[in-house]
């Protein structure tokens, strides 16, 4: 099978240079890009498996090139901030993101985030994909149905009165989570190791801004926050 081709954005040379060789190393095949413009330009041509992107970059920022990405593609995108508390991260995660990492990273947690990421979009790792499947989750087969809005679990698709609704492989699997348990209220600890497949603490910001989007997609009321605790899907 084809290796996992990475596409990264990055205009730090060194940092660029360095992270293709380790990921090269890793297994994966990897076009490495300096600038937004032009990492559009090859994503488009190459239509790789996971995009990497800098959230600081020139011509285009990492943040806008996810957003162009997104409105083409489901395929995973990881941003890389370089301060944990920056907006820049919410700003990524509200583009589309699935995720992001801190620099300076430690090669070996940008590596396990890659994979988590991986498999939920149904990849192994190392190995090729489509990078714009769904994949499979939650309930076994059949459809489920929560007023207006519908759920087919074996066709991975979702209606709102009537009307398709575009969700991102995330943002399905978090729906999913929602439904297979609805009325029960999930942690954002819960669902970063459902959903994100952290085996780890993760920022619990990813949950939030995903929830948000969710929400924007199947109705506002749909998902409840329970103060102090986490979400649940109205039942």
């Amino acid at each position: 099978m084809a290796e996992t081709h990475v596409l990264f954005v990055e205009d730090d040379d060194v940092i660029r240079e360095a992270t293709q060789l380790a990921l090269e190393r890793d297994g994966f095949t990897v076009t490495a890009m300096p600038d937004g413009l032009s990492g559009l330009e090859s994503f488009r041509a190459q239509r790789p498996d996971i995009a990497l992107l800098d959230v600081m970059l020139p011509g285009m920022d990492g943040v806008s090139l996810c957003r162009r990405i997104r409105d083409e593609s489901t395929v995973p995108v990881i941003m890389l901030s370089a301060r944990a508390d920056s907006i820049d991260v919410v700003l990524g995660l509200e583009a589309g993101a699935d995720d992001y990492v801190t620099k300076p990273f430690d090669g070996a947690v940008l590596m396990a985030r890659i994979r988590a990421v991986l498999r939920r979009f149904g990849h192994a790792s190392g190995a090729g994909g489509t990078g714009d499947g769904a994949q499979q989750g939650g309930p076994d087969g059949g459809a489920l149905s929560f007023g207006d809005l519908e759920i087919d679990t074996e066709g991975m698709e979702v209606r709102r009165g009537g009307a398709p609704v575009a969700l991102t492989p995330t943002e399905m699997r978090l729906l999913l989570e929602f439904s297979s348990a609805p009325g029960t209220v999930l942690s954002r600890d819960k669902l970063l190791e459902r959903v994100w497949d952290y085996g780890w603490g993760g920022d619990t910001r990813v949950v939030d801004v995903h929830v948000q989007r969710l929400r924007t997609k199947i109705g506002q009321d749909r998902i409840e926050t329970v103060r102090g605790f986490g979400y649940k899907l109205k039942a």
